[in-house]
């Protein structure tokens, strides 16, 4: 247990769905993705949400990190922390850099399955059409963009990250980045399609 996994061990590991809930801007449409982890609840509510851990494995983070403060990603999102339920439930504003006159919800749920396995749950929420995924044309929707991160939580968790920050160890390839966002892509089209058609509207 001492290398990165290839990023696709997590392509078949990750349950889609897309559903439709009411957020501050008003209807919105969702995506949600979940994942098990071989980790405590304890342990993964403070590695999403303590900065220096967040911070290997996603994005420097800061701002007044409590329940109704501020929190700003590096180059990402920024926003106001809505809810902090420790161990249970996060939910952010989440406005991407740029005056789009409102905000995407994402909000994350986790779920202990026994004493050391914990089930992650993460719905992004938008009233904007940020979900469409096209391969063909190269539009990649929310649902793809978050799969990364939570893959490499995923390693983190496991210990096998290097104990830095991610901007320090990790090398963007461009070619493979585009070659998995085609997949999952295709995943998510697929869910999508379904959601359009009437079968998933949770």
């Amino acid at each position: 247990m001492n290398e990165i996994a290839s990023q696709d061990t997590s392509l078949t590991a990750v349950k889609r769905a897309m559903g439709n809930r009411e957020i501050a801007e008003g209807p919105a449409r969702t995506a949600v993705l979940e994942r098990r982890y071989e980790a405590p609840i304890k342990d993964v509510w403070d590695a999403i949400t303590t900065p220096d851990r967040v911070n290997r494995f996603f994005l420097p983070v800061s701002g007044d990190l409590r329940a109704g403060g501020s929190y700003a990603f590096e180059g990402q999102a920024s926003g106001k922390i809505l809810v902090c339920d420790p161990p249970h439930l996060l939910r952010l504003e989440w406005t991407p850099p740029g005056d789009r006159g409102y905000s995407d919800q994402v909000e994350v749920r986790l779920t202990p399955d026994g004493p050391d396995a914990t089930w992650l749950v993460l719905e992004h929420a938008s009233v904007a059409d940020v979900f469409r995924n096209d391969p063909d044309t190269g539009c990649y929707g929310v649902g793809t963009g978050w799969e990364g991160p939570l893959h490499y939580l995923g390693e983190y968790l496991r210990g096998v990250l290097p104990d830095r920050p991610s901007t320090e160890w990790y090398t963007f390839d461009e070619a493979e980045e585009l070659r998995l966002a085609n997949h999952r892509g295709r995943e998510w089209a697929k869910i999508e399609a379904q959601h359009a058609g009437g079968a998933d509207n949770g």
